[in-house]
């Protein structure tokens, strides 16, 4: 496997560890037990992991309705996109 290989499979991987957390924030959320902090989760999202995010939050009805938690997601994306294209090029 190739360097470039690995990584876009080491971001592949990255983002559906960001969807399980979200997933799993959700699923608390519904308990009311202990939360992810806010502030974890935008973080991971912005570091690559913005469609993981997305799409979590598409699939569990999961921080769709916070504007800043779409933005960041947004940002994620192409952060994301940036680095696979930098990566590839």
């Amino acid at each position: 496997m190739k360097l470039n290989e690995g990584i876009t499979f080491t971001l592949l991987i990255w983002n559906l560890i960001i969807f399980l957390i979200y997933g799993i924030d959700k699923f608390k959320a519904r308990r009311d037990a202990w939360r992810i902090p806010e502030k974890y989760l935008l973080s991971f999202a912005f570091l690559c992991g913005g469609f993981g995010a997305w799409l979590a939050g598409i699939v569990f009805h999961h921080k769709t309705r916070k504007w800043y938690f779409k933005t960041v997601w947004f940002l994620g994306i192409v952060t994301t996109l940036v680095a696979l294209y930098l990566i590839w090029r």
